[in-house]
């Protein structure tokens, strides 16, 4: 069994951000040569998500509209943990209702999705510089 493992640095300049990752995650899996196996995708801080979905704005706006009624920005002083001096708490709660990771199968050396499915990257605290990891195990 072969191993790849790459990260994927984002500087998102908006504080929240949907992006398509897929084109990058594909590249990943040409890069890794594996033909049948999983792909793990995960993003590496506790205020952003990768999920799937599909690729369409009018549900990315819904999206945001609806985390932000889920769990609101401001006032900041309604989460706990923005008394540590963070910003942030709501993020922390977006990310948890997204979602962490996804796995892929891979099949012929493809990305195994069903109708429109894709992978996302989601920021829900952006303005610094932050990771996705790609693991893709397989032969």
């Amino acid at each position: 069994m072969k191993s790849y493992r790459k990260e994927l640095w984002f500087n998102i300049p908006t504080r929240v951000e949907l992006i398509n990752i897929t084109p990058q995650v594909n590249q990943c899996l040409r890069e890794s040569g594996i033909k049948e196996g999983l792909v793990l995708v995960n993003a590496m801080h506790i205020t952003a998500s990768v999920f799937i979905n599909d690729d369409e704005s009018g549900l990315h706006h819904d999206y945001q509209v609806w985390l932000e009624k889920l769990a609101p920005h401001e006032p900041i002083s309604q989460y706990r943990h923005n008394n540590t001096g963070e910003d942030n708490g709501d993020a922390h709660l977006k990310r948890q209702i997204m979602g962490r990771e996804v796995v892929v199968a891979i099949t012929e050396g493809r990305l195994d999705f069903g109708p429109w499915e894709q992978i996302f990257y989601g920021e829900f605290d952006g303005r610094r510089r932050k990771r996705i990891l790609v693991k893709i195990i397989g032969e």
